[in-house]
């Protein structure tokens, strides 16, 4: 009979964590070794993963953040990485994590939650998770009453020469959306600027604020606005903005009404939404930033 060892928090081993990433790229063809190696795996996010002759074979990871619901914070721990060797499948061992993360953080928290693809959609309500339909929110620019910018100073950023203003900027962020919003989650934004949209990164130096944008044909897809001091979102629109954008889309919940803006449910089987939750959730259209994933 194979025995497994449950270990968790281990990065600062770096056999261990080269065992995790190693089994990420395999199951997700994600390289987490950027992210960490230039120090940006913390204390939030914590791995519980079975090892096997010391090779991790099995993992659910938590990332220790908080929400912001209609203006209330409340303590939130997301689960994400849920991974498993397909030498070692069908033997329970992510369930077996799954129902430890839930043993020991129930009760510490006001909600736990995370998003899965359309293989896994009846393996989270077993532990108690209620799926929800998150909402997309564009923007109609002909509809509205945004003036554009003219002459905008609009810079695109890059790790080789802007890194330390981009930490500078993951530490200080400021809450865009009193609706709905995340909070203290400085390396999971590390994350998005290293590894996922390296090349979306732009500044607008009239607002002292950082778009995490990118545009096709007349579409801007904004996934984040990320700024030390609160911004108004038309202002922001207003300097992004061409004489050929139509529309413009975003990755979480705006938190004014804007003319033009229209919000519709819009269920995801590949990236849907489960909240283990004694709390009241899920009202009206809402979106967690993307850039909040883990």
């Amino acid at each position: 009979m194979e025995t497994y060892e449950l270990v968790s928090d281990y990065r600062h081993d770096d056999k261990l964590k080269e065992s995790f990433n190693q089994l990420a790229i395999h199951t997700f063809d994600v390289d987490f070794s950027d992210w960490y190696k230039r120090g940006y795996w913390d204390e939030k996010y914590i791995p519980y993963s079975f090892v096997h002759h010391g090779k991790v074979i099995s993992n659910a990871s938590v990332y220790l953040m908080s929400l912001i619901i209609d203006g209330k914070t409340y303590r939130a721990v997301q689960i994400g990485t849920v991974m498993t060797d397909q030498a070692h499948r069908n033997k329970g061992l992510a369930s077996k994590l799954m129902q430890h993360i839930m043993d020991t953080y129930e009760h510490d928290c006001d909600l736990i939650f995370l998003f899965a693809n359309e293989t896994v959609l009846d393996f989270y309500p077993k532990f108690g998770f209620t799926r929800y339909h998150e909402s997309e929110f564009s923007l109609d620019i002909g509809k509205s009453a945004i003036q554009i910018k003219k002459n905008v100073r609009l810079k695109q950023l890059t790790l080789d020469h802007d890194l330390p203003l981009l930490e500078q900027f993951a530490e200080k962020r400021q809450i865009d959306s009193m609706k709905l919003d995340a909070k203290d989650h400085g390396s999971l934004l590390m994350f998005y600027f290293t590894l996922v949209w390296p090349d979306a990164i732009f500044y607008i130096e009239a607002l002292d604020t950082i778009v995490l944008m990118n545009e096709e044909n007349e579409t801007i897809h904004v996934f984040d606005i990320i700024s030390s001091e609160p911004q108004n979102i038309e202002e922001v629109v207003a300097h992004i903005v061409g004489e050929t954008t139509e529309k413009v889309m975003f990755y979480f919940t705006p938190d004014t009404s804007i003319d033009g803006l229209h919000a519709v449910m819009v269920p995801n089987d590949e990236d849907a939404l489960f909240v283990y939750t004694k709390k009241d959730w899920g009202k009206g259209h809402f979106m967690l930033p993307i850039t909040a994933h883990c």
